[in-house]
């Protein structure tokens, strides 16, 4: 590095620390929420009380958010490094703040510590761990590098940022078993919405993503197309979880999940009209009602009769 306060770009220059506060950036604290509160979904409904094991409820959260969210987040803006310096040249890693090779350090540090919470939690929570890690990893790094496809890389968040956070939490509470097939079940539904709510995060990328042959669904099928799709797939499994509170002999809360799908389905017209510029209105807006619904519905399957 000159004296002339040039930024050493990641790879290049001497070694050097990054600062804990361009840390905690790289980690994004804002997005551990969703998986936080998909694992408290599967906490609930487990049927377990959290005050007969608060201890392994907490360690838990700290394992779905602060550790494995945020050691994808790592992982993410180390691989997105040149998209970052056309999209978001501020981020940590491309303005030099994280240098070097620290960003794939802190992601490799981050995936042994989620290693090691994990298996202190019962084979199931590890097994979920395991799998959540690798989706992370399959997301952003080569040779899989998911993200490239807007269809697979969305799944692939949706199902570890929801569906195994949920599973999670639900074994946790059980002593690490495998959770009954309600649960599992509306993991898996909830994870499929999220699908469409991991696309909401692409319309601001669109041009970025173009540049480096990344083809997330709005740069495959235009933002209007991308915007209908997301809606359908958000929607969808919605409806297929207030019919199974039905069946189930849920009717409150189907109704009340009914009600915020009615909420997200008013919503879902404002953002039709203008995708690019009301992805982040109904990200704060609509993307509440979604998670409201899975507490409801968590809510609802933990006061299921044993073997149901």
């Amino acid at each position: 590095m000159s004296g002339t306060g040039a930024t050493i770009r990641p790879g290049t220059g001497p070694v050097a620390y990054p600062a804990p506060s361009a840390v905690l950036e790289l980690l994004k604290p804002i997005t551990w929420f969703p998986p936080m509160w998909a694992f408290a979904c599967g906490v609930v409904s487990s049927g377990v009380s959290i005050a007969d094991n608060p201890v392994v409820a907490l360690l838990g959260v700290v394992l779905a958010g602060p550790l494995v969210c945020a050691m994808s987040q790592a992982i993410n803006d180390w691989y997105d490094r040149e998209v970052d310096a056309i999209n978001e040249p501020h981020r940590p890693i491309p303005s030099g703040r994280i240098p070097g090779r620290w960003g794939l350090y802190i992601a490799m540090i981050w995936t042994g510590l989620s290693l090691a919470v994990a298996s202190l939690l019962g084979s199931w929570v590890l097994i979920a761990t395991c799998l959540g890690l690798f989706l992370a990893w399959a997301y952003s790094a080569p040779p899989l590098r998911l993200k490239r496809n807007g269809w697979l890389g969305n799944a692939a968040c949706g199902f570890s940022y929801e569906g195994l956070a949920w599973v999670t939490g639900a074994a946790v509470m059980l002593g690490g078993a495998l959770p009954p097939w309600p649960v599992l079940t509306l993991a898996l539904l909830y994870s499929l919405g999220a699908h469409g709510i991991m696309t909401l995060n692409d319309f601001k990328a669109m041009e970025g993503d173009r540049q480096m042959g990344i083809a997330s669904l709005p740069v495959q099928l235009g933002a209007e197309g991308a915007a209908r799709v997301a809606c359908a797939i958000m929607a969808a499994p919605q409806f297929v979880v207030i019919a199974l509170l039905l069946q189930w002999q849920r009717p409150i809360e189907a109704l009340v999940v009914a009600a915020f799908l009615t909420g997200q389905l008013v919503l879902m017209i404002r953002f039709l009209r203008d995708p690019v510029g009301k992805a982040l209105f109904y990200s704060g807006f609509g993307v509440p009602l979604f998670v409201f619904g899975m507490m409801a519905s968590a809510v609802a399957v933990r006061s299921l009769p044993a073997g149901f």
